[in-house]
């Protein structure tokens, strides 16, 4: 796994820091006295408490100050398949590290497992990071493992995330919502696809949102076939954007008519975003998207 150098981590830390009025030991050496107060006081990783974490979208510079000081203050820390390498090269040697990562159809470690894991290992008087990609409340099953933790009666704080929705609209150089495109937003789990859960297709098919697939990227068809089924029209645009703010970033662009072929054209790895709306047709023209910040460049 690539690593941060130490010195790195401070001065990409100590960048951020200096935007806060609340900043403090700018100078400090050692991750470990490096921090940012928490609201009330509270500006050390708690022993005997889980903090569940967001990662972000990948890349190590989106995750939040918070986010950073607690991966290094925690004694252990739960992770996710999703978490970036950079972000987990912040938690410290020493620290604890218990990958539960899941994937489609292969699961490492049972929910229920990772829930007593975390419950043990507050038992042994150790502060917990629960670190989970993107934002720990989308589609992450955060409510299971906050029902566990109370079940045990163990004290829990919650610390968001940039989501893959945000992180894929702003690397795309769009915004999900506009106000002549679209004035509602909806995230959905793809997992209703299957065959024991079809979404209210004829609900979804609306020209004044944007919807947002996540885990969808095996479903495209579907997505495509239940819109277009339900009213849209064929030529409505469709993106697909796969490691969002990752340096392997793909995606592709198109529409309900022709996302299919191209994807079978162009396969894009997991974990994928699938972003459905006229707003989709701001990419061609935006100049915060990398093809055309590209071309706007070279012709300065």
């Amino acid at each position: 796994m690539p690593a941060l150098s130490k010195p790195l981590i401070l001065k990409w830390f100590n960048a951020f820091m200096r935007l806060s009025h609340r900043a403090c030991s700018l100078s400090a050496r050692h991750a470990d006295e490096v921090y940012v107060p928490l609201q009330g006081g509270l500006d050390k990783c708690r022993a005997g408490q889980v903090y569940l974490v967001g990662a972000g979208s990948g890349d190590v510079e989106l995750l939040t100050l918070k986010a950073a000081r607690l991966l290094m203050q925690a004694d252990a820390v739960v992770y996710d398949r999703l978490v970036g390498d950079d972000v987990l090269a912040l938690i410290p040697k020493g620290s604890e590290r218990y990958y539960v990562g899941k994937s489609r159809g292969h699961h490492s470690v049972p929910q229920n497992e990772i829930g007593a894991l975390m419950v043990k290992l507050v038992g042994e008087g150790k502060s917990v990071v629960r670190l989970k990609g993107g934002d720990p409340a989308f589609f992450a099953r955060m409510g299971e493992e906050l029902d566990a933790l109370a079940a045990a009666q163990v004290p829990a704080a919650i610390v968001p995330g940039i989501t893959a929705a945000s992180a894929a609209a702003a690397c795309m150089g769009i915004p999900l919502t506009d106000r002549g495109h679209a004035q509602q937003l909806r995230f959905i789990t793809a997992q209703l696809c299957r065959e024991d859960g079809t979404p209210d297709w004829a609900a979804l098919a609306r020209k004044d949102e944007t919807l947002v697939f996540y885990m969808g990227l095996s479903k495209v068809e579907v997505i495509c076939h239940g819109l277009r089924q339900a009213g849209l029209p064929d030529a409505w645009p469709i993106m697909l954007v796969a490691n969002a703010s990752k340096p392997e970033q793909q995606s592709l662009v198109g529409s309900l008519a022709d996302m299919p072929e191209k994807l079978a054209a162009l396969p894009l790895p997991s974990p994928c975003l699938i972003v459905v709306g006229s707003v989709v047709q701001r990419v061609s023209v935006s100049p915060a998207s990398a093809e055309n910040q590209a071309r706007y460049v070279g012709e300065v």
